[in-house]
């Protein structure tokens, strides 16, 4: 079906994406697979194409723009080229709307022109070793200490961790902790007593640098507070939606990239005298994934426009997230296993999408979590 949702403004902008990974990205990926993280250059040329900063105001550097379609374009084409390792979704999507939704006008001048350039790269750390999906139980602290905040804790599976100069950290900020005690403390590179420790081995995106980071009696200057004082809960459902929608984008477009790779390679590939495609059994399988993907984008779509027009809420994103992801996980699984034993060679395209895209249906919220969320909502 032909998609409606794009302009020609976003079809000149998926060029300009093509031509960036063409030339800046997919010469390189390899190396930095072998490396376990990718170069801060191309971050900087990121910033000079225009890449980074889409939401943000152009007086700080920015493209002025909440269309969230940009977004969408960069994540389909960085997943149909496989490179999942240059997180640029998790700056502009993720961290992005905490910097122009919550900073002071101090923060914002201080912060966004980096953003937007490149030369500052950020994280957000919420998992703890002891707390993912759930809030709850998060215990790093941040003790007022009237000119300062005194940070203690720990984070992990931190995405950009080894890279980032600039790490929103969620931390408690009453005993309590929980959804009343909660701040976002904004710590930035060289602040005595943060540290980083592995650059954690994992079984896909390889050159995404995932880490572990320390916090041992950090001093953070009152004015990093990003946001409200104990606000933090709030501040994170208000984002998370976005954040969920980056991912479920992804998961259509590895699903429809991975159908369209294997449908050639069942073609083309033999067995028994003739092209695997003549197998009514291979048939099916491409009929099924091929129907599954057509109405996933369609819902995907719709919610990529209201999100655009600030009208998506929480459930369909979550709805979007854990069916979208979920269904790139059965295609990637099917995919390899009608590619037969080419399938697990890690030259082939459908061998990396399938260690790269697993990760797809735990961060952001896990599968479980969308379907509390959606539950809870219709059940309340």
């Amino acid at each position: 079906m032909q998609r409606q949702i794009f302009t020609e403004e976003h079809d000149a902008f998926r060029e300009t994406v093509r031509t960036f990974l063409a030339k800046e990205v997919l010469p390189h990926y390899e190396q930095w697979e072998k490396d376990g993280i990718v170069s801060r250059e191309v971050w900087l040329a990121a910033g000079r194409q225009g890449l980074l900063g889409f939401a943000v105001p152009e007086e700080y550097g920015g493209g002025g723009t909440t269309d969230f379609r940009h977004s969408a374009v960069l994540a389909e084409e960085f997943t149909r080229a496989g490179a999942p390792g240059l997180a640029l979704g998790l700056h502009n999507d993720v961290i992005g709307p905490y910097l122009t939704g919550l900073a002071t006008e101090e923060q914002k001048r201080r912060w966004l022109p980096g953003f937007c350039s490149g030369e500052i790269i950020t994280a957000i750390a919420m998992t703890e070793p002891g707390a993912g999906s759930d809030l709850q139980g998060i215990r790093t602290t941040a003790e007022d200490k009237g000119d300062h905040w005194l940070l203690n804790g720990s984070k992990t599976f931190i995405s950009n961790g080894i890279l980032a100069d600039l790490v929103i950290v969620v931390a408690k900020t009453t005993a309590e902790g929980g959804a009343k005690g909660l701040s976002l403390i904004v710590v930035e590179r060289g602040a005595d007593g943060f540290e980083r420790g592995r650059n954690l081995d994992k079984i896909g995106q390889k050159s995404q640098d995932t880490a572990e980071l320390f916090f041992n009696d950090v001093c953070v200057p009152k004015e990093n507070l990003l946001g409200e004082r104990d606000g933090a809960f709030i501040h994170l459902m208000t984002n998370l939606a976005q954040e969920r929608m980056g991912i479920a984008v992804a998961g259509i477009a590895a699903a429809e990239y991975l159908l369209e790779i294997t449908t050639q390679y069942v073609k083309e590939r033999e067995a028994f005298g003739r092209p695997l495609s003549t197998l009514q059994h291979i048939r099916f399988e491409i009929a099924e994934m091929a129907t599954e993907c057509a109405v996933t984008r369609a819902f995907l779509d719709r919610c990529i426009v209201d999100h655009s027009d600030g009208k998506l809420d929480a459930v369909h994103a979550s709805m979007a997230k854990w069916w979208a992801t979920e269904l790139q996980k059965r295609v990637a699984d099917r995919c390899l296993q009608l590619h037969g034993g080419y399938g697990y060679m890690t030259e082939y395209r459908v061998a990396k999408a399938f260690t790269d895209g697993r990760i797809q249906t735990i961060y952001g919220g896990t599968t479980e979590i969308m379907k509390e969320i959606i539950g809870r909502s219709l059940l309340a």
